[in-house]
């Protein structure tokens, strides 16, 4: 084991044994952020707290124009782990705990890479990924800290992510007619039969979307997670709810998926619609510039020396960077296929490499 990687591994132990499980928002600006400043000697700090356990610290070295950012909250752990989620263990392959994956293990190698190199970096350390309420990206961003470029930590094999797909959660309400289910016009009146006929329709209309693609992405992703509604079988429904998601690709336009979704209901049974969560696509903005950012980001990822891979499905907060107006990236060590989990882990291959990248990164004058 290289002394890097044993540096790393001993920064991820320490971050891990931080609980920073969201939720339940419960994180302050106190422990964790007193181990990373304690870490990153030679560096301006600002730490922010911006209510609700969501605290940003940005630590600067000389003057970048491009800034590193990680999330370090984690999703809550389950019963099905074997251990304690916030003790790391240190096999022959992999490095296993809570945020060790999804992505502590970016962190310490970032603390790593800080103190073997003196060149010019930014750190921005943020706790509300997991939330669905990204208040520290944005916070972050209205502060005008004048950085053009954004290098985002998520699982992505140390690989350069160029493209995901944005997300939408909505609400919805239909309103009924409440009666006796023998009634010849219950079809019609009862508010889950609506629900149910919109979702025909949003998953027909889904499905004639397949043909749609952008940098190695296809069609539309679509899910109903939600109905409720009703009171028993003979009584026609007089209301119901659904929830629902979607996931554009870049070269989509998000506020027309609305409304073609919110066409598909009867006017007269639609109570209410409500998008709930927007996460833009990587590259954001104009959906007509998307392949000119992409092309942007792929230069950023040639002059930074760094693989570049596939678009990837899921959503991070590098698309709130692009948004912004900066090239923006996702690079990080790990797989998506082990965030979330049951002893989550991150192979140790991984981390030797993203620490290796960053010390070149970082040396540069």
């Amino acid at each position: 084991m290289s002394e890097a990687l044993a540096s790393t591994l001993t920064h991820l132990e320490a971050l891990v044994g931080f609980d920073t499980r969201n939720p339940p928002r419960a994180i302050g600006t106190a422990g964790m952020f007193d181990y990373l400043q304690a870490n990153l000697p030679g560096f301006r700090f600002q730490l922010t707290d911006f209510g609700a356990g969501a605290v940003a610290l940005l630590a600067v070295r000389g003057n970048p124009k491009r800034v590193f950012n990680v999330h370090m909250d984690t999703v809550p752990d389950s019963p099905a782990w074997t251990a304690s989620p916030h003790v790391l263990r240190v096999t022959a392959d992999r490095a296993i705990g809570l945020g060790a994956c999804d992505i502590k293990g970016a962190a310490a190698a970032m603390l790593t890479a800080a103190a073997r190199t003196t060149g010019d970096a930014a750190f921005l350390f943020t706790t509300d990924e997991e939330a669905n309420d990204a208040r520290c990206i944005a916070g972050f961003l209205a502060q005008g800290h004048g950085f053009t470029e954004a290098v985002v930590a998520e699982p992505t094999n140390c690989e350069a992510v160029l493209a995901h797909r944005g997300i939408a959660s909505v609400l919805m309400r239909f309103q009924g007619q409440a009666g006796h289910a023998s009634a010849a016009n219950a079809l019609k009146l009862s508010a889950l039969h609506q629900a149910i006929h919109w979702g025909e329709a949003a998953l027909a209309f889904v499905e004639s979307q397949s043909h749609q693609r952008f940098g190695g992405l296809t069609g539309l992703r679509f899910n109903i997670g939600r109905v409720e509604g009703g009171i028993k079988a003979n009584m026609i429904a007089p209301s119901a709810e659904v929830r629902f998601g979607f996931r554009p690709l870049p070269s989509m336009d998000t506020s027309q998926l609305h409304a073609h979704f919110k066409g598909l209901a009867d006017p007269a049974a639609l109570a209410h619609y409500e998008a709930t969560f927007f996460g833009p696509s990587l590259p954001a903005g104009d959906v007509a510039q998307a392949e000119a950012k992409r092309l942007a980001a792929r230069d950023l990822a040639d002059e930074l020396g760094l693989p570049i891979g596939n678009a990837v499905d899921f959503w991070t907060e590098a698309s709130l960077f692009s948004q912004a107006g900066m090239t923006a990236l996702v690079f990080g060590p790990g797989d998506i296929a082990q965030a979330h989990t049951a002893d989550e882990w991150v192979a140790l291959d991984q981390l030797a490499s993203y620490t290796d990248h960053l010390i070149r990164l970082f040396s540069r004058p």
